[in-house]
């Protein structure tokens, strides 16, 4: 089944890869005999689908998840295989669209207003007039 991230970007199923293990955790006797951990891997570099701009900003967006050009999913959080499946596919399509997706607007520096400053200060002052309150009064 082919994975849809957006309108114009579809993985294709060759392109994903699935591994499967006993998942940790509840599921009573069924779960020592059933392989429900579910790992979906999918090939940045080698992809056929995506563009050279799109391969180039995945790699940089994604490279911390990323092992030998090879992004990796996995989901244990149900007890069903065929749950997991569809999750991982979701987690994979929400990090790739994430990762294709433009910038946000460039951060206009701005500077603390009067003010602020002024009420900063006196939080502050209060701040060390209280705390000068609690200590044990001098000997002197």
């Amino acid at each position: 089944m082919d994975l849809e991230v957006t309108p114009t970007l579809t993985i294709p199923a060759a392109e994903l890869g699935w591994r499967f293990s006993r998942s940790s955790g509840p599921g009573g006797q069924h779960v020592n005999t059933s392989d429900s951990r579910v790992e979906l891997s999918w090939s940045v570099l080698d992809s056929t689908v995506l563009s050279d701009e799109q391969r180039d900003r995945l790699l940089e967006r994604l490279r911390g998840r990323l092992v030998a050009g090879v992004l990796t999913i996995a989901a244990s959080e149900q007890r069903s295989q065929l749950r997991n499946r569809e999750i991982a596919l979701r987690k994979l399509a929400e990090l790739v669209r994430a990762g294709l997706a433009p910038d946000g607007p460039r951060r206009r520096p701005t500077k603390p207003t009067k003010g602020s400053q002024r009420r900063r200060l006196a939080a502050k002052e209060r701040r060390s007039t209280t705390k000068q309150h609690r200590r044990r009064p001098s000997a002197e």
